[in-house]
């Protein structure tokens, strides 16, 4: 059973339920919990999957513990319903924290795709980071995506032969987008595009819970004040949460050379992430996606779980302060070594393979497959080959 609630789920989940859906050993079972209910719907037609079963969780501005007694409830009927062998859940929502919880209830193994994510601080990023270590308890196997993710599981004493390093499903998906985003791309972003052609294009994607507010204003306030630079235009993606959208707006909205989007579909953002300059988001998944186009990161963040692109030298981590985001922008556009430098240094987090890995991990644990897979090794500068979705 493969449990997903947001878009971000389904893009990293997708490609490992197609996997599965391909092999003849795993009959698979497909559930949206609708924690995001519009953008995961949008997901779910991109990579052309269709849900077993959907509970509909989202309401208005719910509270995280109705979201989290809504999808334990659901998934615990489910699970009594359809007596998986494993359940799978992909990330740190309240989702997966949920649908790991009520799996363990049901006494049902537990399968946790992009594990091992840690930042040491409980509230940073909020809820995510307990929700990834909560699942890090419950969880039988353990997809991590990197090495250091492993270290971290190891680390906190999860056995090492439950921990498989896979790389991230994130550039699976993404490499099979790639080659058609030229041609799925909405119309709206092709003109944007070439309405800013001549210009250098700097995205944003900005939602976290800690940094609603002052946090999130003044990173807006920086992303305004580099737009007016007449070799810039902004684009930024609107997110759903009404937080956000009252923020960016009353310090965006009207701005010369700044454009608020509303949330692409993913093809769109693929196309945009090609083509932009660079990006500042607090987006974890922005931070995988993007090395693999050369487009350095500017993280809006306290700290970053995603710490093997600050090693590669392909992300940055700038937090929110106005005039310090500003000058790294700056930067950005003004040293073209400096610059260089962070597009060059490849993608530290897959190889397109990852879903492939996972499959033949989970055969291994079931005693269908005699050896488990080999673990994912970055070589710095590498880039990722295209490839087919199964």
């Amino acid at each position: 059973m493969a449990v997903m609630g947001t878009r971000p789920e389904v893009i990293k989940m997708a490609p490992v339920a197609r996997s599965l859906q391909a092999g003849p050993h795993f009959h698979p079972v497909i559930v949206s919990t609708g924690q995001h209910r519009q953008m995961l719907d949008e997901g779910l037609r991109v990579f052309d999957l269709h849900p077993h079963y959907d509970l509909r969780i989202m309401q208005p501005e719910q509270r995280l513990a109705d979201t989290t007694a809504k999808v334990l409830l659901g998934i615990a009927d489910l699970c009594r319903r359809e007596k998986p062998d494993l359940l799978l859940v992909q990330g740190d929502t309240t989702t997966v924290v949920a649908a790991a919880q009520a799996a363990y209830y049901e006494k049902i193994p537990v399968g946790h795709v992009e594990a091992g994510l840690r930042t040491g601080d409980k509230f940073n990023p909020f809820p995510e980071e307990m929700n990834r270590r909560l699942v890090g308890v419950l969880a039988d196997l353990h997809f991590a995506p990197t090495p250091s993710a492993r270290e971290a599981l190891l680390g906190e004493g999860t056995a090492p032969d439950r921990v498989f390093v896979t790389g991230n499903t994130v550039v699976d998906s993404l490499l099979w987008v790639a080659d058609r985003a030229d041609d799925q791309a909405s119309q709206e972003v092709k003109a944007l595009i070439s309405d800013a052609a001549g210009k250098r294009l700097i995205v944003s994607e900005l939602h976290r819970r800690e940094n609603l507010g002052q946090p999130l204003a003044s990173a807006c306030q920086a992303l305004a004040q580099i737009a007016q630079r007449p070799d810039v235009h902004v684009v930024f993606s609107l997110h759903h949460n009404p937080q956000v959208r009252k923020t960016v707006r009353k310090e965006l909205q009207g701005k010369p050379s700044v454009t608020l989007l509303e949330p692409p579909d993913y093809a769109s953002f693929v196309l945009l992430i090609k083509k932009c300059h660079f990006l500042l988001t607090d987006s974890g998944g922005i931070q995988e996606e993007a090395p693999t186009f050369g487009k350095p990161v500017l993280v809006a963040r306290k700290v970053t779980e995603r710490t093997e692109s600050v090693q590669a030298g392909v992300s940055l981590v700038v937090g929110t302060d106005q005039q310090h985001v500003f000058a790294e922008m700056e930067r950005l556009l003004n040293d073209a070594a400096h610059y260089s430098r962070m597009a060059s240094g490849g993608n530290p987090y897959g190889d397109g393979k990852a879903s492939e890995r996972i499959a033949q991990a989970i055969l291994y644990h079931f005693g269908r497959c005699p050896t488990p897979p080999q673990d994912f090794v970055f070589t710095p500068g590498q880039s990722a080959p295209r490839k087919d979705m199964p």
